[in-house]
């Protein structure tokens, strides 16, 4: 579990293809550097979240303390689902750490799994911060994205400023202190960013549909009888309404 409050911008110094026959699949191991202030209690096995992609922590350079780099392996299907597959050697990314018990939670609860990749469609100055529009690859996932809602990009917490579900967009804004932390802000259009939407969203989603899919299903003519009685109710409702005035 993360925050989604990025620790700091690490360098990708190695991209290796691993090999199949020990790896289980045509992953790629990255190496990331200049990032020694997070790794001074890390340890093999860790969870470091690298551009709001929880990895695994599989190696750490050099071998002893204080350690400077570290290695995580990415698989075939965590390449086809994020940015990281189009990461080059000098890249940055953004990095944090998992959560502890005296963690605070300045941003919002971050798992580190992506759910989609954004395209930038544009970048606009507003003073001096930076509107983002993102148009995300499984629009989909937009019914669960709202106006000053949480969303994490790249592994940043942000707020949702603006949305469009006709058209198929979102936008963020970048404050001055943010541009300077993360790598979002060095993108333009046509770049992708990793897109990972707030669990609160799918949580109630499930709930309420697992709920009206019970009732309905006591209901004699299932679901469409069920919501035609809700919208007599209400239709009711607003004409006694009308009536009493």
């Amino acid at each position: 579990m993360f925050t989604g409050l990025v620790e700091t911008v690490g360098t990708v110094t190695s991209l290796v293809a691993l090999d199949p026959s020990t790896s289980g699949g045509n992953g790629t191991s990255l190496t990331i550097s200049d990032c020694a202030t997070i790794l001074t209690d890390a340890a093999l096995g860790d969870s470091i979240c690298v551009n709001g992609t929880c990895l695994t922590v599989t190696e750490l350079e050099p071998a002893a303390a204080p350690y400077a780099a570290f290695k995580v392996g990415v698989a075939p299907e965590t390449l086809r689902r994020t940015n990281l597959g189009s990461l080059r050697e000098g890249g940055k990314v953004n990095l944090e750490r998992a959560v502890s018990a005296a963690t605070r939670m300045g941003g919002h609860f971050v798992q580190g799994h992506v759910d989609t990749v954004a395209t930038i469609a544009s970048v606009t100055p507003d003073g001096n911060a930076l509107t983002f529009r993102l148009a995300p690859r499984e629009r989909a996932v937009l019914r669960y994205i709202v106006e000053k809602g949480y969303i994490t990009l790249d592994g940043a917490s942000l707020t949702v400023t603006n949305v469009d579900d006709r058209h198929g967009w979102f936008e963020v804004m970048l404050i001055a202190y943010t541009q300077e932390r993360v790598v979002m802000a060095a993108k333009g259009p046509g770049e992708e960013v990793n897109v990972e939407i707030d669990i609160v969203g799918k949580l109630v989603e499930k709930s309420v549909v697992g709920y009206l899919e019970g009732v309905a299903g006591r209901e004699q003519g299932g679901v469409p009888a069920m919501l035609e009685k809700i919208v007599g109710r209400l239709v009711d409702e607003k004409l006694q309404t009308v009536q009493q005035r």
